[in-house]
Formats: C-alpha cells, structure tokens, sequence
C-alpha cells in the first residue's frame, strides 16, 4: 500500500467518529428539553405521595402528639407532658400485655424459622415445582381474618376437626383457643401457617444465590447433604435470615386480626396482646392519648430490637471475616 492511499483508508474512520460527536453534541444541545420529564415524573407519583402524606405520615405525627396529651374523642387534646409515659411505667395490665406478646413472638418466630427453613430446603435440594411453590405462598395471600376464623373452626374444642383427629388416636379433647395454656401457642401455630410461606420463599431465593460449585466441592470432601446443609448453607445464608428474622418479629409484634377473631384476648386476658390492649384503650375507652403513647412504645420497643439484631448480626459477620 502506497503513502498516498493512507488517507484515503482513514477518512471513513474519522468520518464515523465525527458523525458520533456530532449525534451526542445534538444529544447535549437537547437536553433542555428532558426538564418537562420532571414535572411528568411529579406528575406521576404525586397519588403516592399524597397517601403516604395522608395515610402514614400525618398519622404518625398526630399520634406522636396525642402521646403527650389527654384526648377522650369528645373533648379537645389537653396536653399533659409526659403524664401518660409515667401512668404507662405503672401500669401492670400493659406489663403484662408485653410479656404476653414476647411470648407469642418467641414461639412464632422460632417455628416459623425452622419450618421455613425446612421448606426453602425441600424446594432447593428436592423439588422444583412451581406448582408447589404456589401452594406454599398461598397462606400468606389470605386475609388474617379469614385465617382465623377458619382455623376457629378447625379448633373448637368439640366439633373442630383437630379435635376429632387427636380423640381419633385415643386423646382426649384440647380445648386451643379457650384455655390459658393452650391460647397462645395456638395462635401462634395459626400465625406460622399463614407467614411461613412468605418466609420459604425469601430463603428458597437465598438458597438459589449459592453457587453449585460449593455443594460439588464439599460431595468431593465427602459431605453429607445434612453437614452441607449444616456448614455450608446455614452460613452463607446468614444475612438473608437476619433479614427474615427482622420482618417476622416486627410482623409478630404486631399481631391484632388474628387474636380479635379467634380468641379476642381471653380467655381471662391470657391472649391479651400489646395491640389488643391498644386497642381496647383507643375504641372501647376512647382514651386515645393514652392509647398513643402504648403505640409509641411499642414503636420505640421495635426500633430497639431491630437495632439490636442488626448490631449482632454486624458482629458475628466480623468475627467470621
């Protein structure tokens, strides 16, 4: 090839990338016209925000407020300071409210972790049905009322199928929902068949984030699937079940539809959970300034556990690395 022809080799190649800085230079010089996107973008998401304005947000400060004042419905808020956070320290009923509710938390949360975890393992190792993973989540899409009140049925204490199964291999007859014993940790069953589907789900998903080639190096090592299960899935999943414990018990804490149906806090007040007296406070009284402040309690109750748990979790991850 000749001198003489090396421009003419070059001139499409330079051609090309002028016509490229001339399209983003027309690019740039149009960007004033992307400003009305903004305003579609307002546009757009201003129905959310003016709920979450009007449903979350101004209720949140409005009750903060009501916290430090006495408001019976019928009269104007008085305020009072903290009156109702020292009435609060004294009252024994709301003690034991939150005694009662760490006790449904504990039982919900840890049997909703282990058959989760159980299930998100069958899903990951057995099974690949998304036909089973369907039903599985199905639960979790019903209403809590619905939940309860069918589960009402199916533990009464005389024509509920439970009991007919348990005098069907000789037992005697349990009555679920309307003894001190058996209330709560029979809630707390009908709380874990409706959640633990949601939760499967989030761990079934963490599972699948684990590269293969970690469960062919331990079947090399001569692992068995429970020691893997044990060593290998457990660990790595140690994040995603912070998370799953985190939501369930923020989600345990909160529990109301479930109790007012099935057992509405009795009996004697055994199943009386912190949101039931809330709410027995708030519609039965009218007290709502004193129903404000247990309601900011329990969410300062929840923020500190949720700190709590992060913190360790943070903890055991540096202690791991």
């Amino acid at each position: 090839m000749s001198i003489s022809n090396v421009p003419t080799a070059i001139e499409p190649t330079r051609s090309a990338g002028a016509a490229r800085r001339r399209s983003r230079r027309a690019v740039n010089a149009a960007a004033p016209s992307h400003r009305g996107d903004a305003k579609l973008a307002w546009f757009l998401i201003a129905p959310a925000m003016i709920g979450f304005l009007v449903f979350a947000l101004y209720p949140t400060i409005r009750g903060v407020y009501l916290s430090f004042t006495d408001y019976r419905l019928l009269s104007a808020p008085t305020w009072i300071g903290i009156q109702n956070f020292i009435d609060l320290a004294k009252d024994d009923t709301f003690w034991q409210s939150l005694g009662i509710t760490i006790y449904f938390v504990f039982i919900a949360v840890v049997l909703t972790l282990i058959v989760s975890i159980v299930t998100a393992a069958v899903l990951h190792r057995v099974t690949g049905s998304t036909v089973l993973r369907g039903l599985i989540i199905l639960p979790f899409l019903i209403s809590g009322v619905v939940a309860a009140t069918v589960w009402s049925w199916m533990l009464d204490a005389q024509l509920g199928i439970v009991n007919q199964l348990v005098q069907a291999v000789g037992g005697d007859g349990i009555r679920f929902l309307t003894s001190r014993e058996w209330a709560i940790p029979s809630l707390a069953l009908i709380h874990v068949w409706k959640n633990m589907g949601y939760t499967s789900i989030i761990i079934f998903a963490g599972m699948q984030t684990i590269p293969p080639s970690i469960y062919e190096a331990g079947r090399i090592d001569g692992a068995s699937e429970p020691k893997m299960f044990f060593r290998l899935t457990l660990p790595l999943l140690r994040p995603i079940l912070a998370l799953v414990v985190v939501l369930n018990v923020i989600g345990a804490f909160q529990v109301f539809d479930i109790v007012s149906v099935a057992t509405k806090g009795g009996p004697a007040h055994a199943s009386n959970v912190l949101q039931m007296y809330i709410y027995q406070k708030a519609f039965g009284q009218f007290d709502f300034g004193y129903a404000s402040a247990m309601s900011l309690a329990l969410f300062a109750i929840l923020i500190v556990i949720t700190f709590v748990q992060m913190r360790l979790l943070r903890a055991s991850e540096s202690d791991n690395a």
